[in-house]
């Protein structure tokens, strides 16, 4: 046994100082991203690495401005809230008969389910995008939304079966005693309880759709309709024409970046314990 800890030991600290590595490794990347934001194209071309001379804010109201990062962000707020709220809805009950009806259909679906997570959305490009155009719903938050939805159902029903697994049965059989029917007991019983998966489903499906931009490229090109990671791709290659302004263009990816880091930053164990307590179940 000594042995084994002996050689456990040395293992466990390089592990940790590869991790913190990584660690230290993005926050640079994403400060050189901040500061970069600031400065103008010539200063960036001639010095890439160093700090702003004289720090440069109107890079951001340009990119709001000329840039349509400013709708493209409301857009990215709408499409991914709604997305992430339906999902999680249409989710929940499907995961809540998943884990409490023990049987060889359900195990089947179950495995369904976790196999969807292996599909590559590649794949699913082309069919999407035909089925949408019939109906009349490209170049549609609505469509965008619809996609979104059919996109997590996979990953959150498995994450969702898992919480509503480790709830104990006891607590419905007393509902059903007092009278309450199955949709009152699953509203007011079983929801309440599973609250930390439910939230933890929802900011996994936000971040999942704040950051997508294969289906939101494909499936949107107008300005009022497209989102920030299609604001930021169709700048770049616009502004490639006419000189890349690399200070706006960095000031458009901070305003993709902010959102997730103050995500992360309130909410980060929440997330992290979520997702150990649903998958390990």
């Amino acid at each position: 046994m000594r042995s084994k800890r002996g050689s456990a030991g040395p293992a466990r600290l390089i592990g940790t100082a590869l991790i913190w590595c990584v660690v230290a490794a993005d926050l640079l990347l994403v400060l050189w991203i901040l500061l970069t934001s600031l400065r103008d194209s010539p200063d960036i071309l001639k010095h890439p690495v160093g700090l702003p001379t004289s720090p440069k804010f109107d890079n951001y109201a340009t990119a709001v401005n000329e840039g349509g990062f400013g709708p493209a962000a409301l857009n990215s707020v709408v499409v991914s809230v709604v997305a992430s709220v339906l999902a999680v809805a249409l989710a929940a009950p499907c995961a809540y008969a998943l884990a409490r009806r023990r049987s060889k259909t359900s195990s089947a679906l179950t495995m369904t389910f976790a196999m969807g997570l292996g599909v590559p959305g590649q794949v699913l490009v082309v069919p999407l995008f035909v089925g949408l155009a019939q109906v009349g719903l490209t170049d549609s938050q609505l469509g965008l939304i619809l996609v979104y939805i059919g996109l997590a159902m996979p990953f959150t029903v498995f994450l969702l079966t898992g919480f509503f697994s480790g709830i104990p049965a006891v607590l419905e059989e007393a509902a059903v005693l007092d009278g309450a029917g199955p949709l009152r007991t699953f509203l007011q019983v079983v929801l309440p309880v599973a609250r930390g998966g439910l939230i933890t489903a929802f900011l996994l499906q936000f971040i999942s759709n704040w950051n997508e931009t294969l289906f939101a490229i494909v499936l949107t090109h107008s300005q009022d309709q497209i989102t920030l990671p299609v604001a930021l791709a169709e700048f770049v290659a616009s502004a490639q024409l006419n000189g890349l302004d690399y200070g706006t263009m960095f000031a458009g990816v901070c305003l993709i970046l902010a959102p997730m880091i103050a995500l992360f930053s309130w909410m980060g164990t929440r997330i992290i314990q979520g997702m150990t307590v649903g998958i390990g179940k």
